[in-house]
């Protein structure tokens, strides 16, 4: 059974940092691919850092430069090192995992929210 469960959201101020962490459970997860996901309230959830098993790394334009994705494959752990944090990064942000159409997971997500 696949797991993923992510903590670490919050508030913070506008400037601010926070670092999220997705544990994962149930697959090999130094080979399968990992990413982090977020939606705001109407809109579209939208892609927000990715990281291969070899390690690669992209990332959604509007985090470039203040996010930094993560991983720990000794803790089957994935991270999201935000800092430089906006108000327009409220989000629900999602662990995903996707090795096929067929073999796709998402975790639970954990609410992050920049306001003074």
């Amino acid at each position: 059974q696949v797991q993923l469960v992510e903590s670490g959201g919050g508030l913070v101020q506008p400037g601010g940092s926070l670092r999220l962490s997705c544990a994962a459970s149930g697959i090999i997860f130094r080979v399968w691919p990992m990413a982090w996901y977020r939606q705001a309230p109407g809109k579209q959830r939208e892609l927000v850092a990715g990281i291969t098993g070899l390690g690669s790394t992209n990332y959604g334009e509007s985090v470039k430069g203040r996010f930094t994705i993560s991983k720990d494959n000794a803790k089957n752990t994935l991270y999201l090192q935000m800092n430089s944090l906006k108000p327009e990064d409220t989000a629900v942000y999602y662990c995903n995992t996707r090795l096929s159409v067929t073999l796709e997971y998402w975790g639970q997500g954990t609410q992050v929210t920049v306001s003074s």
